[in-house]
């Protein structure tokens, strides 16, 4: 009996130091641990410790003090947000790049195009064109300020530079006559009467309207997404008590517990991400649609609304308006007569006795070929592909973004491995189920407390400005700027835009492929009833004749 008493009480002081190694061994290991991520503890135990003093992780024994357990509660915050950080990289430099390359390349299209017809006019028109420049360096300053956010209504302010073109072209075809500032303004009463450019102004007018509301819609639309991604992305999503609570039981927990290297079980982590993300979820839906509304301009800006298309040959189309006026300048000046009365002579200095045919010298056929510069070389058409793609990937991704954090290897242990994984207070199958995405469905959730009723306000803010940017983008894609859009009379074209409420007619889509633009009826006026009366023979021959003679003159 004595023997087997000693047998005994031997074992038993065995099995004790035994299990004083084990508890040494673990908490080595997270000695380890702690040393290898960088932590700089005044005191790691050797071996467990009563957790009495813990107040996230499970108490009991435990290999954390109480330095240990603060330190990991901000650790957890900054794993989380670096890990959103990592995996929102991708969408913030999508929007970053190819904003950036939308608007250069919108730029110096603008750039390239002003440039282009200034060296092609100065080489055709010589010394009128450069005497009356501005008109042009005008409208091409009004575009670029309207594509950069500038309040300008496109409609007005092409109209407005026909008009100067007429007045201009009217003078110096007129040079023998006395055209006052007056006398120019009653020439503008008339404008519509007279269509002295043909068909020109009302065709680029649809096309460049179209072309810069898509173009500076789209670009202000990657603009917003940018800003979206990267304001969203640096929330402090964690900042609540409860969700740092949430995340240091989560991730180092198990250091506590003795297993550093356990993981935690992947519908573990996606209650917590939930809970912790339940903002970001929300945007979600208002993100989707702004989204789709983007795909659908950059389908324009393939298409119809190819500003690319419209702005390269619009030196040629300038041209031909300025051929129309020039072709007609007899009939037009006989029917400004009419209305405004006939201007008085100018006598016969030298800079009053004519002009000379000016306009004699037609371009040549446009090559789209001819791309001066880098911009121009980066074709429109794979620019809107490449974002396209893009686009397409970038969808859903705040609801996403919880199962792209409980990856394995990234933060879980997998589905592979259920019983093996830490659950939140032991090694083992987690069984709650996985909380559905947004706010409103983390009432119950189970490992994070979440307050419901009081939503992210920066958060809320951007789903607004999303809400606001997808419906400007829904009025680019029909052609219409918000901005200047009549709200008496809706869908009357009143404002800058084509004022169609569907999908615009497409007789006038594709600007590159038009052809040459019909010269205007010289037999008269179109309209009987019109307030200018038809020419009579002898004045129709003397204004030619005196066309003829200012030809010679100027030549």
């Amino acid at each position: 009996m004595l023997r087997l008493q000693t047998i005994i009480c031997t074992f038993s002081v065995l099995s004790v130091a035994a299990r004083a190694d084990f508890k040494a061994r673990n908490c080595s290991e997270v000695r380890e641990a702690c040393v290898g991520k960088g932590f700089s503890f005044a005191h790691v135990p050797l071996q467990e410790i009563p957790g009495d003093h813990l107040r996230v992780c499970p108490q009991g024994s435990t290999c954390c003090t109480q330095e240990m357990e603060d330190t990991f509660g901000q650790q957890s915050k900054q794993d989380f947000e670096n890990l959103i950080d990592e995996i929102s990289h991708e969408l913030r430099s999508t929007f970053v790049a190819r904003h950036k390359r939308f608007d250069e390349f919108f730029l110096e299209l603008l750039e390239n195009t002003e440039r282009s017809l200034n060296e092609m006019f100065v080489r055709t028109y010589g010394k009128p064109y450069m005497q009356n420049s501005e008109v042009f360096e005008n409208l091409f300053a009004e575009l670029k300020r309207y594509y950069t956010g500038g309040n300008v209504n496109l409609e007005e302010m092409l109209n407005d530079f026909w008009s100067r073109l007429l007045e201009r072209m009217f003078t110096l075809l007129n040079s023998q006559y006395v055209i006052t500032e007056d006398y120019l303004e009653c020439i503008s009463k008339y404008t519509d009467q007279l269509k002295p450019f043909g068909d020109v102004p009302r065709k680029l007018k649809a096309q460049v309207t179209r072309a810069f509301i898509a173009a500076r819609t789209f670009v202000q639309g990657l603009s917003v997404g940018r800003e979206v991604a990267q304001r969203v992305s640096k929330v402090t999503v964690s900042s609540t008590p409860a969700c740092i609570r949430a995340l240091t039981k989560m991730l180092y927990c198990p250091f506590c517990q003795g297993t550093p290297a356990m993981k935690p079980c992947k519908n573990y982590c996606l209650n917590v991400v939930k809970g912790c993300l339940a903002n970001q979820a929300d945007l979600d839906p208002e993100w989707n649609l702004y989204i789709e509304a983007l795909l659908l301009v950059a389908q324009r800006l393939e298409g119809p609304f190819n500003i690319e298309s419209v702005m390269e040959p619009i030196d040629v189309k300038i041209s031909e308006a300025i051929m129309n006026m020039q072709d007609n300048s007899a009939q037009v000046s006989y029917m400004v007569f009419q209305g405004c009365g006939q201007p008085k002579p100018a006598g016969m200095t030298r800079s009053a006795r004519g002009v000379p045919d000016v306009f004699n010298a037609r371009f040549r056929p446009y090559n789209s070929e001819e791309r001066p510069t880098a911009a121009a070389r980066t074709s429109l058409d794979r620019l809107v592909v490449d974002i396209k793609e893009k686009l397409k990937l970038s969808k859903k991704f705040w609801s996403n973004l919880p199962e792209a954090m409980c990856v394995e290897d990234r933060v879980t242990a997998g589905n592979a491995s259920d019983e093996e994984c830490w659950n939140g207070h032991t090694k083992g199958r987690y069984f709650p189920e996985v909380q559905k995405d947004g706010l409103t469905h983390q009432v119950n959730n189970p490992e994070v407390v979440v307050d419901i009723t009081r939503p992210d306000t920066l958060i809320r803010q951007q789903i607004m400005a999303l809400r606001v940017m997808t419906n400007k983008l829904k009025n680019a894609y029909n052609g219409n700027d918000i901005y200047f859009q009549d709200s008496s009379d809706e869908g009357s074209g009143s404002g800058s835009g084509s004022g169609c409420t569907e999908v615009c007619p497409t007789d006038v889509d594709v600007a590159a492929t038009e052809g040459p633009v019909v010269e205007a009826d010289r037999s008269g006026p179109v309209d009987d009833s019109a307030p200018l009366s038809a020419p009579s023979l002898a004045l129709a021959t003397m204004l030619a004749l005196s066309a003829l003679a200012l030809h010679r003159q100027w030549r």
